[in-house]
């Protein structure tokens, strides 16, 4: 057997939990490979609306195995609260969600490392969630972070005073104001609770499974115009958010990568700062807004929305080897009579149709194609013979200019709102 993948095309927000959710049935395991509780996956079933930050979007089924991997980077005390909420709900994770050894923990003073770092940029900021995650992979790559593994040895509490030490030495640097002993006992009471759950050595657990026959979906979270090496530099995340970040993140070979599915909206959203060449600053931007419910998940921060951007589909989907699309929110566009795609830049006098390496603004212009929109209610449409022509024209396009099949096309939040287009191969 083989990991599937399944991954965001834009700059996350695109879905990606509830499809997780709705493919979650046809396989075993469902394992999150990098970021941290930065991410935001929202799943809608019977009426409830249910936001998860680190756990997979395959917890609500009783039947598959949840795995956190080596490539996430974990809050405690975020954990806590997820595990909480869902114990409310009768969702036992100790039956079906494991942790990797090898995923990092975000201490106290990084989330104050990370307020302090954002605040000194002033107008320059990255807009980061502040969730610690930046720092925590500073300290992955630096040699000196900590591990799950590490909450089980002796030594432990040294190990955390001495990063600490460090990390104060740096607040001090920023002239940063903080309390310290305010923030620590919530942490290490929920370092107690990670210590009770299921800590694998993930590598293995995965591989293992894989040569046993089970079906893995490997979750990714942000999106791939975020990623730390791919993305719109230095407006990014921390983590490599395409598919390699799956073999980096889970410990799986590239030869065992199989379907990679991109998820993508029917136009284009960010939250934070950053280059945005399609963002629509008129009425029209905030209809979408408006329509699609565009506040972050994670942040509540309102997201900046404007038309779908081809050139930079056809740059994701070629670095991430995508063999399938997922389109979400086509009914967010059911109140327009048209609707546009941008599907050349005008990159400093030249046309092209790629993403190049900088998209500042000043540099690419947009060049759109004008479309007929459906103007149609989607939301109670359960098949594709339902489709309005103009929606399905709409999907053929994009099928043409990008060249891979859009295989779902989702009409709404809730599960029974997602529609098998093409005989899904996953």
């Amino acid at each position: 057997m083989k990991v599937d993948v399944l991954l965001g095309l834009q700059w996350g927000d695109e879905g990606k939990g509830k499809l997780v959710d709705v493919l979650t049935p046809k396989y075993d395991i469902i394992a999150r490979f990098q970021g941290g509780p930065n991410a935001g996956h929202t799943l809608e079933f019977d009426g409830i609306k249910h936001v998860l930050h680190t756990i997979p979007s395959g917890i609500f089924h009783s039947d598959t195995m949840n795995v956190v991997g080596n490539g996430v980077v974990i809050d405690p005390i975020t954990f806590k609260k997820e595990i909480d909420a869902l114990a409310k709900m009768g969702v036992d994770v100790r039956k079906n969600l494991f942790l990797s050894r090898r995923a990092h923990l975000i201490l106290p003073t990084h989330r104050l490392l990370d307020a302090a770092s954002e605040a000194e940029k002033g107008r320059n900021k990255i807009g980061s969630t502040l969730k610690g995650i930046g720092p925590t992979y500073m300290d992955k790559t630096g040699r000196n972070g900590l591990r799950i593994g590490d909450i089980f040895r002796d030594d432990f509490k040294d190990m955390y005073t001495k990063l600490v030490e460090k990390h104060q030495r740096l607040l001090g640097f920023h002239n940063y104001e903080y309390n310290l002993s305010e923030l620590e006992p919530e942490w290490f009471e929920s370092i107690e609770l990670l210590r009770t759950l299921n800590v694998i050595d993930s590598e293995h657990f995965i591989n293992e499974q894989m040569k046993s026959g089970k079906k893995i979906l490997a979750e990714g979270a942000q999106g791939s115009l975020l990623d730390i090496d791919f993305g719109s530099y230095p407006f990014v995340t921390s983590s490599n958010t395409i598919t390699a970040g799956a073999c980096t993140g889970l410990g799986v070979a590239p030869n065992r990568i199989g379907e990679v599915v991109g998820i993508f909206k029917a136009y284009c959203t960010r939250v934070g700062s950053g280059p945005f060449p399609t963002e629509l600053h008129d009425e029209v931007g905030e209809e979408i807004r408006k329509a699609g419910h565009e506040f972050g998940a994670t942040t509540g921060r309102p997201r900046r929305c404007g038309w779908i951007d081809l050139p930079a589909l056809r740059y994701a989907i070629m670095i991430n080897g995508v063999t399938q699309l997922n389109m979400t929110k086509a009914d967010v566009l059911g109140d327009f009579d048209s609707i546009k795609a941008c599907t050349h830049y005008n990159y400093m006098g030249e046309r092209i149709d790629y993403l190049p390496y900088s998209i500042d603004e000043g540099l690419v212009e947009p060049i759109y194609t004008e479309i007929k929109g459906w103007n149609t209610d989607l939301t109670g449409i359960r098949s594709t013979e339902e489709f309005p022509q103009e929606l399905e024209d709409y999907v053929q396009f994009l099928e043409r200019e990008l060249r891979v099949p859009i295989t779902v096309v989702s009409v709404g939040p809730d599960r029974t709102q997602t529609i098998l287009r093409n005989k899904v191969t996953a």
